[in-house]
């Protein structure tokens, strides 16, 4: 349904390095390198991050989040292990999630501009 998302930073730099690190174990990297922009995925960019003067501000009470897909339940752990070592802020350990459809194994974190964001694995 959505061809690709958008968000907006203000360092480009420091938030290539902290995608960079947070996707890599879910298979996802830097496709579109560019000077004001970066498009993330496999091998088609879905994810893009731009630099902005007025990125939208965090608010924890928004709803708003952004959730990857990963291949394994190993994916899920190394994405949060990898985000908390670049900077992150935990916002949900890796585990099973009762509460959503089954089988459904995710973790979530801040990254550093305040964009809450999810590593999913609907694998057993």
């Amino acid at each position: 349904m959505i061809a690709h998302l958008s968000i907006g930073v203000r360092d480009l730099a420091a938030a290539q390095r902290f995608y960079d690190a947070a996707l890599a174990p879910l298979g996802y990297r830097c496709l579109f390198p560019r000077a004001d922009h970066a498009g993330y995925g496999a091998q088609a960019a879905y994810f893009w991050l731009n630099e902005v003067a007025h990125p939208v501000p965090p608010d924890p009470a928004s709803g708003l989040h952004i959730c990857f897909d990963a291949p394994s339940r190993a994916a899920v752990d190394a994405f949060y292990a990898a985000s908390l070592a670049a900077g992150a802020t935990d916002n949900g350990k890796p585990g099973v999630r009762p509460q959503y459809r089954q089988p459904y194994y995710a973790a979530f974190v801040i990254d550093p501009d305040g964009y809450r964001i999810e590593a999913y694995c609907g694998k057993e």
